[in-house]
């Protein structure tokens, strides 16, 4: 069944969305659409949107880590074979050399989706639409299987939804104050940036 959707999204022909949809999942590599977003909402989004975007950043990192450095090793599965199946070539974007299953851009997209829906549910649910155009993205330019796109996404999902409920157990950061009556006041979540665990380029990979 996996193989025959594939092959089906391959065959079909969709001359309007093939270089929107590349353009998508190369925009997403290495988590770059995601941080991107992070970003913006560290800028502008007050403090709510700085703690959105410490907890969206720390889902990828913990979620591309899961995906990368163990469930690709643990479940190997070869990348589809995109010229037997007929996908026109400027539908193309580079063939990651690592397993299919899963893939690892759903993971990262539907992680950070997750975990800045914690905070911000209407941007949380926004975000899973664009986190399901990129899993699509994937299958639409051949380097995965539909069901490594659904895989990734209930692993990112679920692990975006622990990452955040870890966090919000978390004790808040404290520090004595300089007036010497042993007062003390509580930092804002995410104010520091050099708190915030951005992911190594290289680990998210597909």
């Amino acid at each position: 069944m996996d193989r025959a959707i594939y092959s089906a999204v391959a065959a079909t022909s969709t001359p309007s969305l093939d270089e929107p949809l590349r353009r998508l999942s190369n925009a997403a590599n290495n988590s770059h659409l995601w941080l991107a977003i992070a970003t913006g909402l560290r800028v502008t989004g007050g403090q709510a949107g700085r703690r959105a975007a410490v907890r969206g950043t720390v889902a990828i990192g913990v979620t591309s880590a899961l995906v990368n450095l163990a469930v690709k090793s643990a479940w190997s599965r070869p990348r589809p074979a995109r010229a037997d199946a007929g996908a026109p070539v400027r539908r193309n974007v580079r063939m990651p050399a690592s397993s299919s299953f899963p893939s690892g851009h759903a993971a990262a997209g539907f992680a950070f989706a997750a975990a800045i829906g914690r905070d911000q549910p209407w941007l949380g649910l926004a975000l899973r639409f664009l986190a399901a155009a990129v899993a699509y993205s994937r299958v639409h330019t051949g380097v995965h299987y539909p069901g490594d796109a659904v895989a990734g996404a209930l692993i990112g999902e679920s692990t975006g939804q622990a990452v955040a409920g870890l966090m919000d157990r978390l004790p808040s950061a404290r520090r004595p104050s300089g007036s010497g009556h042993g007062k003390q006041r509580e930092l804002p979540d995410g104010a520091d940036a050099e708190g915030a665990v951005i992911p190594a380029p290289g680990l998210q990979v597909g």
